[in-house]
């Protein structure tokens, strides 16, 4: 038998391949994640998402510090400085007890009063406390939501494919019964109805949004998985007798999961605008709470005077509209990253 020498290029590519480095990062991430995180680090949509993210990020766990509470509490009721309709103008003195003086505020502007920095709503509450303290407001609100759904859509859509058969029928009629119906009108009946049982808090509106919120998550992950699920190293586990249980946990999931956390991470925009949606409307959260949507529901009697009051709406809408971008750019750009033939695409 006549064994043939490699070639000088053969002899290249060999020791290129020898000789490359594994970074630890990719070694504890995997080649697939790792290429993922490359990806994103040179794309300019997800470092803008992923600078605003991060801004948002700060505020919210600055926000003690930029605007510190008058009752720490109750750190989320924003302070009044008085009970009159009429709007008050950005930079206007405290009039009755106003909160504690932030210690860099003296240093910064050379005054020892605290003023309203971007004026006061309908009812004399404070924007710019309100605007901070909303930051966290739409973390807590969106994560937790996100989070649930996302584990609710992994649940049920993992099970449906996997097992199949009379599983997959009952479990997706149950799903396209509940995707049929108007998501936001059913969300505010839901809400409606809940609030008075729970009471005025985030959970009336949390509950609802996560009601109606992962069937897409379902939906997306049992057609990732029954791609998957047919593979030959599935196919080898099942032969050697590996559990269910861990294979679809070793070696389906992770291989399904990347287009569900797509949708994630742009949900999470999605839901603060839908939570924000349900404040305005006057369902959730009661009168005062730290919530950007509650704010813009104070400008719904001024609308005519936007002219004169313009900081009442611009505030708020700026930070939300910011807050929903940041991901929504962090999501298109891992869309495109995962799969470059949607790029462009919802």
């Amino acid at each position: 038998m006549t064994i043939q020498t490699p070639t000088a290029d053969n002899e290249l590519l060999g020791k290129a391949v020898a000789t490359r480095k594994i970074s630890r990062l990719e070694r504890f991430l995997g080649p697939d994640n790792y290429r993922i995180l490359l990806g994103l680090l040179k794309t300019p949509a997800s470092i803008t998402g992923t600078i605003l993210i991060t801004f948002f990020v700060l505020l919210a766990l600055a926000a003690p510090i930029l605007a510190p509470p008058l009752n720490p509490n109750d750190p989320y009721k924003i302070p009044r400085d008085g009970f009159r309709a009429q709007p008050q103008p950005m930079g206007t003195e405290w009039r009755s007890r106003p909160p504690e003086l932030p210690f860099w505020w003296k240093a910064v502007t050379g005054k020892d009063e605290w003023v309203h920095i971007f004026g006061t709503a309908q009812g004399q509450y404070d924007i710019y406390y309100g605007v901070i303290w909303g930051a966290r407001t739409a973390f807590k609100t969106g994560l937790i939501v996100v989070f649930t759904t996302l584990l609710l859509g992994i649940v049920v859509g993992s099970t449906s494919a996997f097992y199949g058969g009379w599983v997959d029928n009952v479990l997706m009629r149950i799903v396209d019964i509940l995707y049929v119906l108007p998501s936001l009108m059913a969300t505010l009946i839901l809400a409606a109805v809940l609030t008075p049982v729970i009471g005025r808090s985030l959970l009336p509106a949390m509950i609802a949004l996560i009601a109606f919120g992962w069937m897409s998550y379902a939906r997306i992950i049992r057609g990732d998985i029954l791609s998957v699920r047919e593979r030959d190293y599935v196919m080898a586990a099942r032969v050697i007798g590996v559990k269910d249980s861990r294979i679809l946990f070793r070696h389906i999931l992770p291989n399904a999961i990347f287009p569900t956390l797509v949708l994630a991470s742009l949900d999470i925009g999605t839901v603060t605008i839908s939570f924000a949606a349900l404040s305005f409307l006057g369902i959730g959260t009661e009168v005062g709470y730290a919530d950007w949507g509650q704010i813009l529901a104070f400008a719904r009697n001024w609308i005519t005077s936007l002219d004169t009051y313009w900081y009442i709406i611009a505030w708020p809408a700026i930070t939300l509209v910011l807050f929903v971008m940041s991901w929504n750019l962090v999501g298109d750009a891992l869309r495109d990253v995962l799969d470059p033939r949607l790029r462009g695409k919802i």
